[in-house]
């Protein structure tokens, strides 16, 4: 009989052939970015710099999972002394005063290693498991005990006990650490760990970008990449990274023509935007980009169509002003106005939320004004090629008809402006207006650079603007 049977401690009885329960992180993302949360019955790390939220994120988990059943055990160890993060914690909306001492229950064992070294570690674990039969177990923080070890080769006996206690019991653990990248293939209880994920903070010019990355998973399917991560009064909040979709069974390009609600526009387009394309609408600053996107936008409201327009630079007194000039109250259903300030723009965040409106809306149609601040958000371009490519797929497989607008900087060689936009090559149709000043009066023009599947008249058309919106003369 071994010493924890004697100790009265269960063993898991689990099949390992038999798909493993989960256990929620709290936060509905994540758990899809884990293929549905961490395994139940495994050993995972929590690791990332100071400051990147990996006591917020253990802490969600732990409230979130807090029931009436078994408890759960929050232990702190060398870090921050326990009645400070209990203080903190008190500040978010998940925590449950009512759960304290009963469904969660916390531990300090930081006196005790520094008296007995980090040897006293798995003896403690082994009293608290017995005496409380703690369904999650949290170890926070498990790095710290390197500071106190006095070798790597007694820390990894350490690991290598508290491993095999953990594993024996039903439970599931989290050791969550200020770790580097590099200290993955140095440290023992990477070598243990089922599941890894590690919390991130890059400096973006004059603001913090957080992500959240799964670093390994053993035994499941789980989305790669960098994830946004937001720290809020809620918690932590993760966008997962876009990913282009999977051809559905079953799909075919609908052969319908959209309208795009400006006179004269969809005969040069051969009857209107196919149903589900994007188009790239460009031109300098004035020459009507928003004004020929709010008009697609509002003829698909007046048609049953629900419309969704992303507004990055109109402030949204100025675009419910410009609305109400169209006739169209800002509140009417099936008009959704979105803004987003490009300062503190976070494209995952942004791309979470214009998917929850399609869903929850059913929009068909979606303006995103304007592209040139996707560019200063991601920095990166090809997270932003990924993106926007993926982007363009999902409208496609969902039906939604879309127009991107942005700016155009200097003009061509043939006189029109050049078309340097990020996402041209990507797009179905590019529609570019122009600028110029001719005597004492200020001409606008409009050409269809490209349409895909369709013929197009690729005259140069002079346009007007009136109070009723843009019409080609």
């Amino acid at each position: 009989m071994s010493e924890e049977q004697r100790a009265g401690i269960p063993f898991t009885g689990v099949d390992e052939d038999a798909e493993p329960t989960r256990i929620s992180t709290g936060t509905s993302s994540a758990d899809r970015i884990l293929g549905g949360g961490f395994p139940a019955h495994s050993i995972n790390i929590i690791m990332g710099e100071p400051g990147t939220g990996k006591t917020l994120f253990a802490q969600q988990l732990v409230f979130h999972n807090a029931g009436d059943d078994r408890p759960i055990l929050y232990v702190t160890t060398l870090s921050e002394p326990l009645g400070k993060v209990v203080k903190y914690l008190q500040k978010f909306e998940f925590f449950d005063e009512s759960r304290m001492g009963t469904a969660v229950i916390y531990e300090e064992a930081g006196t005790e290693l520094a008296e007995k070294g980090i040897g006293a570690l798995v003896p403690m674990v082994t009293e608290w498991i017995g005496r409380l039969s703690p369904k999650i177990i949290v170890i926070d923080s498990f790095k710290a005990l390197h500071d106190i070890s006095p070798s790597m080769a007694e820390m990894r006996r350490v690991v290598h006990d508290l491993a095999g206690l953990l594993t024996a019991y039903d439970t599931t653990a989290f050791l969550v650490g200020e770790y580097a990248g590099d200290q993955m293939a140095t440290h023992p209880e990477f070598v243990v760990a089922d599941g890894i994920v590690e919390l991130l903070r890059h400096e973006t010019g004059m603001r913090d970008d957080r992500f959240f990355r799964v670093r390994k998973l053993r035994g499941s399917s789980y989305r790669e990449g960098l994830h946004a991560l937001r720290l809020t009064a809620g918690g932590v909040k993760i966008f997962r990274r876009l990913v282009s979709p999977e051809k559905p069974r079953g799909y075919a390009i609908v052969r319908e023509r959209v309208s795009t609600g400006v006179g004269g526009l969809d005969e040069m387009l051969g009857g209107g935007l196919w149903r589900g394309s994007t188009t790239l609408l460009g031109g300098p600053t004035g020459a009507g980009k928003t004004t020929v996107a709010l008009q697609f936008t509002l003829d698909g409201v007046r048609r049953g169509e629900p419309g969704l327009y992303v507004h990055l630079e109109e402030n949204p007194t100025q675009l419910s002003f410009l609305v109400e000039g169209f006739g169209m109250d800002p509140e009417s259903p099936g008009l959704h106005l979105l803004y987003h300030s490009p300062v503190e723009l976070q494209i995952d965040s942004l791309v979470d939320e214009i998917f929850g409106l399609i869903r929850e809306r059913g929009v068909k149609r979606i303006v995103i004004d304007a592209v040139g601040d996707l560019v200063t958000a991601v920095r990166d371009p090809q997270r932003l090629h990924d993106y926007l490519y993926a982007l363009s797929q999902h409208f496609a497989v969902n039906g939604v008809t879309a127009i991107v607008t942005f700016e155009t900087a200097r003009p061509g060689i043939t006189g029109g402006y050049s078309i340097d936009a990020p996402f041209s090559h990507l797009s179905d149709n590019i529609i570019l207006l122009e600028a110029g000043i001719a005597g004492d009066r200020t001409h606008r023009k409009l050409r269809v650079i490209k349409t895909r599947g369709s013929a197009h008249d690729p005259t140069v058309r002079e346009v007007e603007i009136t109070s009723e919106g843009i019409g080609i003369l």
